[in-house]
């Protein structure tokens, strides 16, 4: 069937979306990964760019798990024994022990009593808010929180939702207040970092707030917490948000994901036994999606194994000392960043045109770095995001800033 009215309609959206700045554009395809040599960090090749390789300040593998040999084996060994797909759903005959290993492993790392894996931190995410989410729950959201905790509140219709300002404890309050007598549940979400600012949540005030407020509400007070940028990149041993603000476990659901600092594929969450089963029967992007491949948990297993361990410690140790290098570089450099330790660091152009022809400048000089821009941030708050990694050489970090000081220049 002819769709040329649907095509003219659709064609438009995506017009509207360039004009405005808020298309994503054409995807660059990486071709090879070269691994680190001679002094020089990871590269990658990319289509059309005739083999000149580039520094990639915009992955999510904080750690540069993905090229660690123990991974990579892990995923290859559990591969051939099991087959590279599930084959179904996990409660048909989808779950293989790589998947059981790997939920009682995380449980352990973060304190708490069961894990459950997701295929994806955003399936996670929407599959733990929405069935949490009722029509007698009111949600308070930080309004800086992740594309998925918005969607999830979305679909899942709470009885009432309330955003507040950035990390403004005392709106939290005030809104939880505001609910009293009118819910029967209340439900806090936030990020751990925010992956656009690395800043970070004061989890363990919000738990506070949330706590006070838990016996105002029948069935309590609480609080999810995502920190798919913070588990494994933050934190003396990697576990992310919770650590950095006090080594105690101030979240009721913990949702992280496997994809970013650990290196693989997936997302997870981690709490009480009752809600992990309750989750399991309720959670629709669990029940009803294939998991990650047996393969790929296995060389999660791999990762958090090497996370815990001297290897763990060793490139959490380069990362900090590597995010520190370059925020030193750019202050040094008359650039404005933000305070902070995680190895996501926004250099703050504040101007939309100048900050895509910064990003332009970098990529000619074969640096991958990720603009901000007007309208996906406010007026004033365009910049470059950079994310270390400790698969960088200090070299690379220094090239990355002596490409800055040549633009200024």
């Amino acid at each position: 069937m002819p769709l040329e009215r649907l095509e003219g309609s659709l064609t438009e959206a995506v017009e509207d979306l360039e004009r405005e700045g808020r298309a994503k554009g054409a995807e660059r395809v990486i071709t090879d990964v070269l691994p680190p040599d001679r002094g020089r960090g990871t590269r990658v090749l990319l289509s059309g760019e005739g083999g000149r390789p580039f520094i990639r300040m915009n992955s999510n593998a904080y750690l540069g798990m993905p090229l660690e040999e123990a991974v990579v084996e892990a995923e290859e060994e559990a591969s051939r024994r099991f087959g590279v797909g599930p084959g179904a759903v996990r409660f048909i005959s989808g779950t293989y022990a790589p998947h059981v290993e790997l939920e009682e492993a995380l449980a352990r790392f973060h304190g708490r009593e069961e894990g459950m894996i997701f295929s994806s931190a955003y399936a996670a995410v929407m599959g733990t808010l929405t069935p949490l989410l009722t029509g007698e729950t009111v949600v308070a959201s930080d309004e800086l929180n992740h594309n998925c905790i918005i969607n999830a509140i979305r679909l899942a219709r709470p009885a009432g939702k309330e955003i507040y300002p950035h990390l403004d404890l005392d709106a939290l309050d005030r809104a939880l207040d505001r609910w009293k007598g009118k819910a029967r549940r209340a439900v806090v979400v936030t990020d751990g970092v925010f992956s656009m600012r690395g800043d970070h949540a004061p989890l363990d005030a919000v738990a506070e707030v949330v706590r006070r407020h838990d016996p105002d509400y029948p069935e309590n007070a609480v609080l999810v917490v995502d920190d798919s940028h913070g588990v494994g990149a933050f934190g003396a041993t990697g576990r992310g948000t919770e650590e950095v603000c006090g080594g105690r476990e101030p979240a009721d659901v913990l949702v992280a994901t496997l994809g970013k600092a650990l290196g693989v594929n997936g997302g997870y969450l981690v709490s009480s036994a009752p809600v992990i089963r309750f989750l399991r029967e309720t959670a629709p992007f669990y029940i009803y999606s294939n998991p990650i491949t047996a393969g790929e948990a296995a060389a999660a297993g791999a990762a958090l194994a090497l996370l815990e361990g001297s290897r763990g410690r060793e490139l959490l140790a380069r990362l900090r000392s590597l995010t520190r290098r370059f925020k030193e570089g750019l202050a040094a450099g008359g650039f404005e960043t933000l305070p902070g330790e995680h190895p996501v660091v926004p250099l703050m152009v504040r101007d939309t045109e100048r900050t895509r022809d910064m990003v332009d400048h970098l990529y000619r000089h074969r640096i991958l770095a990720t603009g901000l821009t007007y309208p996906v941030v406010p007026p004033g708050d365009e910049s470059i995001r950079f994310q270390v990694a400790a698969d960088h050489s200090a070299g690379d970090i220094d090239q990355v800033l002596e490409v800055l000081a040549e633009y200024r220049e």
